[in-house]
């Protein structure tokens, strides 16, 4: 029996960020999660992939009623109402495979051809697997999506000049300050999207400042960049001294507030700040930006700098779109076989003798499994074929035509 394969989620391109961060997953709240929504929708396999532009569940099952099971228990545990539902999408079968290879691919990201993807989406399905919801179905997934986006990086330019998040707020701060040679910078968070924000920024002449929970952590970017890391503790008594503020953490609460920027602007003489909040949820209360001279933007703030890169790409996005269907057709047709699986078992069981005293037979079996992976919806007709090839010898009778013949009948 061919199994189905589901998505639900949450992104950018339907779902505003204040919904799409409620919803939004740790790799530890992930790891907690992922047993819980098995055992009570009886989801055969499943993956959560939680980033700030998406929270998607990857599922395996027989019917829809325990997918909707699924979906509703994920909303309950994260405390919301079945009415963040109207902000979601649904897909099923090739959709749904073409949507997943699309997001591996950085096809599907706010910012087309952005690295950043690649490593999110391997980290989601090594959880999964971690805890025990990935399966045979979802790891053939994985490996064909990460195959695909690879071919999408070797065969079409979507990848030259590639941008991040992180890219895209660097070009909105120079869009800002013009040249950012000696502008005082602080990162927030030392995780991947801050590091390669402070990479672009240092060859932009920037002076680098880090601060992270982890001091030890925050020297060692700031050696890496050869910047300035400061204790996270003594975060609000040097803020007043940066001219842009990026931040990046998997912090749950505001790191930065309404009040305690309201003294920094004050110690700056209300010199502008520029701050770029990149971290889902939002680590710097949005009420900062009713502030004179201060100007916040948030992850969706960066829409416009990646819409202006998606326009240059399309023609590349076109070219990536056939290797996407290219590759589903492929995933599918392998999807098939495994649903026959069992019949071919049995077919080199029940003949396993025969197979060992004539080559003829083993011959018509290998051909006959050839041809079952090449075209699985004719097996049926093929099976039929071998049985009649094999009891009266007739050598006229070729199994590499049968999809050709009676319509594989």
């Amino acid at each position: 029996m061919i199994k189905n394969i589901f998505v639900w989620g949450l992104n950018f391109k339907k779902a505003p960020l204040e919904y799409r961060e409620k919803l939004a997953c740790s790799k530890d709240e992930a790891r907690h999660i992922l047993p819980i929504l098995k055992f009570t929708s009886r989801a055969e396999e499943l993956v959560l992939i939680s980033t700030c532009n998406r929270v998607e569940l990857y599922a395996i099952g027989d019917d829809y009623e325990n997918v909707y099971k699924l979906i509703n228990t994920l909303i309950e545990l994260k405390g919301l109402t079945p009415s963040i539902k109207k902000y979601s999408f649904f897909l099923e079968e090739k959709e749904a495979v073409a949507h997943i290879f699309r997001v591996a691919s950085s096809l599907d990201s706010m910012v087309v051809g952005e690295p950043q993807i690649t490593s999110q989406f391997k980290e989601a399905f090594y959880v999964a697997k971690e805890v025990g919801t990935l399966g045979k179905i979802l790891n053939r997934i994985f490996e064909r999506a990460l195959r695909c986006s690879k071919r999408v990086r070797t065969e079409t330019g979507i990848s030259k000049n590639a941008v991040s998040v992180s890219y895209a707020a660097v070009e909105l701060i120079k869009k800002i300050f013009g040249n950012l040679k000696g502008i005082k910078v602080l990162l927030i968070g030392a995780g991947e999207m801050a590091e390669l924000a402070a990479s672009y920024l240092k060859k932009l002449q920037a002076h680098i400042f880090i601060t992270n929970r982890t001091y030890e952590k925050a020297i060692e970017i700031a050696k890496k960049l050869e910047g300035n890391a400061i204790r996270f503790e003594n975060l609000l008594d040097y803020i007043h001294e940066y001219d842009v503020v990026l931040c990046s953490t998997a912090s749950k609460e505001y790191i930065l507030t309404k009040d305690s920027y309201e003294k920094a602007i004050k110690k700056r003489k209300y010199r502008p700040v520029f701050i770029v909040d990149i971290s889902v949820p939002r680590n710097i209360d949005p009420k900062i930006n009713d502030i004179e001279d201060v100007f916040l933007y948030d992850v969706d703030d960066l829409k416009e700098v990646a819409q202006k890169n998606l326009m240059e790409r399309l023609k590349e996005k076109e070219k990536a779109e056939i290797i996407i269907w290219d590759e589903v057709e492929k995933f599918m047709r392998w999807l098939e076989f495994v649903g026959i699986e069992k019949q071919i078992i049995k077919l080199r069981q029940e003949w396993k003798e025969e197979m060992e005293k004539s080559w003829k037979v083993r011959y018509t079996i290998h051909r006959v499994i050839e041809e079952i992976k090449r075209n699985p919806e004719s097996a049926k007709a093929l099976f039929k074929i071998f049985l009649q090839e094999v009891t009266d010898g007739n050598e006229t009778r070729r199994v590499s035509n049968v999809h050709n013949r009676n319509n594989g009948a």
